[in-house]
This record gives structure tokens, C-alpha cells and sequence, in this order.
């Protein structure tokens, strides 16, 4: 085979695998562990991003009731207990907490959770925390490196108890606008890390969770907030 011929043939390669990564691969991984049905319902914050192009629903079962796995949510986030997946990347490499930190347990409505300007937008205890930014031009970061911040985003994640409360269903719904021209930086930078951070940071939540069934009930306070 020429070197020309080569070069066409791993170009056809190439562009097959990235067809069945594009129809096939990357909606089961927007889909990761949620039901047809989780898939298709409407969730806190549907309405936060009109006109997004980035849609997911990423779902899994832990193995205790709402109440328990409540207060790892209410302490997540940048600097506070960490978002349970690449504290490398998303935490300063500093480890996400593996333990209740009572002084975490009250967040609040506008305040700023993510580095990348993710705020509280509505919280029900212990049903749902929604975050958001808005970003409508992209603005250049310097930290270890040069890091865009760009676009709209809501990020949900809604507990629903099964099986009688004695378990719960942990869902989150993402959706992300792209400003004009910035999909080119999205898919290499931020999408493929997308992918994996979210089922990680799901199962170890639920890991979390479930390695402290038996010891006291951690403290869940009920509330219910949203910004106007």
C-alpha cells in the first residue's frame, strides 16, 4: 500500500469511528445508568438554559434513603468537600472530603460552589440542588494554565426514593449552551472529561453513602430556596 493510500485508508478509519462515537457512543454516554423514562422527565432546571446543544442524564441507585445521601451533596463543591471525581483538575488536588463536615450543611441560594462560576440556584432539601452559570462572552483564566470560562450551564441533581424510601435514585440532569464557535475547545477540552467525571463522581457519592450505613443518621436539615 502507498503512503498515500495509507494515509486515505486511516483517514477512513477515522472518520468511521468518529460516526459511531457521534450516533452510537456519545448518547449512551450522555445517558450513562438513567432509564428511558429519567431520560425523558422534566427536572429542576429544564427551563435555566434555553437553546442548550449539550443535554444529559446521568443516574444511579444508592443503596440508602434520600436523607442519607443528602448532606454529601449539600457539602459539594470547589473547595468545600470537593466534587468526588479529579480533585487533581476540579479541587486544587485537594482530596474530596470522605466524611460529613457539619459546617458545609447550610448551603445557600447565589452562593458561588464552582470555579468556574457555578452558583446555587434552587435548592429542596432533601429532593434537589441546582446550580448555574452564565458566562455570555468567554473569558480567558489563568491557572496552570490559560482555561476558557464560556457559556451557559444548568446542572441539577435530584434524589428520589425507591423502594419505600429504603433506597434512592441520584440523578443528574445537565444542560450547556455553546456560544458561537467555542465547540471546537468544548469537545477535546471539556466533553471527553465530561464523560468520565460525572459516572465517577456518581459512584463514589453512592460508595460514600453506603460505607456509612450504620453509623448515626448525619445531619439533613428540610428547606427549600430558589433565586427569583
Amino acid at each position: 500500500m502507498s503512503q498515500g493510500a495509507s494515509v486515505r485508508w486511516w483517514m477512513a478509519v477515522g472518520g468511521l469511528a468518529l460516526v459511531a462515537h457521534v450516533v452510537l457512543v456519545r448518547p449512551r454516554l450522555f445517558r450513562w445508568g438513567a432509564t428511558d423514562e429519567e431520560a425523558e422527565r422534566v427536572f429542576p432546571g429544564d427551563d435555566e438554559v434555553p437553546g442548550a446543544q449539550i443535554h444529559g442524564t446521568r443516574a444511579i441507585t444508592v443503596d440508602a434513603p434520600p436523607e442519607r445521601v443528602w448532606p454529601w451533596l449539600a457539602q459539594i463543591g470547589y473547595r468545600r468537600a470537593g466534587w468526588y471525581a479529579f480533585d487533581f483538575a476540579d479541587n486544587d488536588s485537594i482530596p474530596s472530603a470522605t466524611r460529613i463536615i457539619p459546617e458545609l450543611q447550610a448551603p445557600e441560594v447565589g452562593q458561588i460552589i464552582g470555579e468556574e462560576g457555578n452558583a446555587i440556584r434552587a435548592i429542596e432539601s432533601p429532593r434537589f440542588l441546582l446550580l448555574a452559570f452564565h458566562h455570555p462572552r468567554v473569558a480567558w483564566i489563568v491557572k496552570d494554565g490559560l482555561w476558557p470560562r464560556f457559556g451557559d450551564e444548568s446542572w441539577a441533581f435530584v434524589l428520589e426514593p425507591i423502594d419505600g424510601g429504603r433506597r434512592t435514585r441520584l440523578i443528574t440532569r445537565l444542560h450547556y449552551r455553546l456560544p458561537f464557535g467555542i465547540h471546537l475547545l468544548w469537545w477535546p477540552l471539556f466533553e471527553v472529561a465530561d464523560l468520565v467525571f460525572q459516572p465517577l463522581m456518581l459512584r463514589r457519592i453512592r460508595d460514600r453513602v453506603e460505607s456509612t450505613v450504620g453509623e448515626p443518621e448525619p445531619p439533613c436539615r428540610s428547606y427549600r430556596a430558589r433565586s427569583s
